[in-house]
């Protein structure tokens, strides 16, 4: 596959949990805390303040542009 796609969310400390990146393959419409954190390090009441303070992006790459750029570098 050359195209590359992952939600990526960088999760701050919450109370007692430290701070987590989490990436996970879903769709755009999909790329948020809910359908990305797992497992969820918190129990439900806190599931809310917890997804608030993540940040969540979709990423697209082409593995076949990294692949080509790094034998051009390596030459």
């Amino acid at each position: 596959n050359s195209e590359d796609v992952r939600c990526k969310c960088i999760c701050p400390p919450y109370k007692d949990h430290s701070g987590h990146i989490y990436n996970k393959n879903v769709s755009q419409k999909d790329c948020d805390c809910l359908h990305v954190v797992e497992p969820m390090p918190v129990p439900g009441p806190d599931v809310e303040a917890y997804c608030l303070r993540c940040e969540c992006k979709y990423e697209e790459r082409s593995s076949v542009t990294i692949k080509v750029k790094n034998a051009i570098l390596l030459a």
